[in-house]
Formats: structure tokens, sequence, C-alpha cells
């Protein structure tokens, strides 16, 4: 299987001075690479019993889908402010260059549901924790979250509850 690590493209200076952005479009545009980089975070899923995938706007969108299919599940999607159009639950986190906030519908999963939450990269780890908060919050249990990989030096995992499964296919 092809080796997607090395598809991984650095990008300075984006979106802001200073950050060092890893740009993962040539994983996706690489067939080969894009199925290698499912394949590696699908793997310690299969057996966890998940109801939902949750991808995380906006590159967690593209990796949660194809882990849903995959997995055999259904897939839900938290976004950025505004752009669901029924009830939201909302969650302000902050990240290595501001704050956002994220959504989810409030109907989106039943109490109880089992999901798995998806995401690009872990940095400083605010996103996933927000995703996890608003799970929680919704009533949810949170089997695991899984990235394509780690930005170790910005110690994102140091945050995160370790009795929770946080998996990366790679890190940097």
């Amino acid at each position: 299987m092809k080796q997607w690590q090395a598809l991984v493209r650095d990008i300075p200076d984006f979106p802001r001075p200073g950050i060092l952005f890893k740009d993962i479009t040539p994983v996706l545009a690489d067939a080969e690479g894009f199925a290698a980089a499912v394949a590696a975070m699908v793997e310690p899923w299969r057996e966890a019993g998940l109801d939902a995938v949750v991808g995380i706007e906006s590159r967690g969108f593209i990796l949660g889908a194809a882990l849903a299919q995959a997995l055999g599940t259904g897939f839900v999607p938290v976004r950025k402010p505004g752009r669901l159009p029924a009830d939201t639950l909302s969650q302000d986190y902050a990240l290595e260059y501001g704050t956002d906030r994220l959504e989810v519908h409030v109907d989106a999963l039943p109490a109880g549901a089992r999901v798995l939450l998806v995401d690009d990269v872990l940095a400083t780890g605010g996103t996933l924790l927000a995703a996890r908060s608003l799970m929680r919050r919704q009533g949810a249990e949170v089997a695991g979250a899984t990235v394509l990989f780690e930005m170790l030096a910005l110690g994102g995992r140091a945050h995160w509850d370790e009795s929770v499964p946080l998996l990366a296919a790679a890190a940097y």
C-alpha cells in the first residue's frame, strides 16, 4: 500500500505568519494515497461497535465520511457557526492562532450513541475537545478519536482524557 505520509505538503506562514500548515490535498488527490490514509485510520476501529462517525469541519468531513462508509456507520458533521439549518448546540474553543466555535444539530444523534470523532490533525487539541464536549452534551458516548496526523510539538494530546482512545495515523 502506498505511503501517504510523503504526500503531505508543508505550507509555511499559512493561515498566519509563524504557522506551518500541513496540506493534505495531495493525499486526497492521489487515489492510492487517500485509500492508504483512510485504511490506516479505520483499522483500529473496526470492532468498536460504533453508531456514527463525527467529522469536524472541514477536512474532518472528507476523512470522516470515508471512515463512516468503511465502518458501515452514519456520518454526523460538526460545523463552524451558522452553517447548519436546524437548532444547534455550540461550543467555543481555542486554537493555536485564535478562537473559534463548533456547532452540531441538537437532534444529530440519539442519546447513548457510540461515536468516533474524526479530524485531519491534532495540534493544540482545542477542536477535538470542543467536539467531544458537544457530543457529551448531546448524550453520545465518545468511543474515541482519530486523526490523520498529530503535531507533536504543539502538545495537544496532553489535554485529552487518557481514558478515551486518541489515535493518530502518523506524527510530525
